[in-house]
């Protein structure tokens, strides 16, 4: 029996928010990525299969045997966050997996934080996860106790749907599972009918 061909899943494409550009990461990025990712208050909840303290050359290592090889194989789908009035400046970076329950992953420098920018950001690419790549469901897990990161979820029409252990730089903490279906998320975006009989 011939194998089912799957085609070619599309790869990272820039795309826009009414305050950033998302560009593909390329190696380049590593100096920005080193300048601004490496601090505490980012990294205490990431992957803890991140090393810290941080080596000199961890970025450029991430980019060119992690990031980059993910994606040209179709598996992940990485962008840098740039702002629109300064397009040359990388301030952040976001990222798509294609990992049963770890769909998506983000940071961002502290200069930029408490901005809303990270909110504009997850919209774009979970349009794309849903739209482009045609995935049924976006899965994410969070620490609990990261606030910033979990109001990011809920104001992008996310829920909890289980909590597990999981590793992170601080160490092992309690960690909840959020996911929106490409249902719930098409019926978040459509604009809602007007009432009948209230027509202008």
């Amino acid at each position: 029996m011939p194998q089912a061909h799957h085609p070619a899943a599309p790869p990272a494409t820039p795309l826009t928010t009414a305050r950033l550009l998302l560009r593909p990461l390329v190696l380049e990025d590593a100096a920005a990525i080193q300048r601004h990712f490496p601090h505490w208050e980012i990294v205490r909840f990431v992957n803890g299969r991140v090393p810290w303290p941080y080596p000199a050359d961890g970025a450029l290592t991430y980019l060119r045997d992690i990031a980059l090889p993910a994606m040209a194989r179709g598996e992940e789908w990485h962008w840098s966050i740039r702002l629109k009035d300064r397009p040359d400046d990388l301030i952040g970076a976001i990222a798509l997996m294609a990992q049963e329950g770890n769909n998506r992953g983000f940071w961002l420098g502290l200069p930029w934080q408490g901005q809303g920018l990270m909110s504009e950001a997850v919209e774009a690419v979970t349009d794309f996860w849903f739209e482009e790549l045609g995935r049924e469901v976006l899965r994410v897990p969070k620490a609990a106790a990261n606030r910033a990161s979990r109001r990011v979820s809920e104001r992008t029409g996310m829920r909890v749907i289980r909590t597990e252990m999981h590793a992170y730089v601080s160490g092992e903490h309690l960690s909840e599972v959020w996911e929106i279906t490409r249902e719930e998320w098409r019926a978040r975006k459509s604009p809602r009918p007007a009432p009948q009989g209230e027509g202008g």
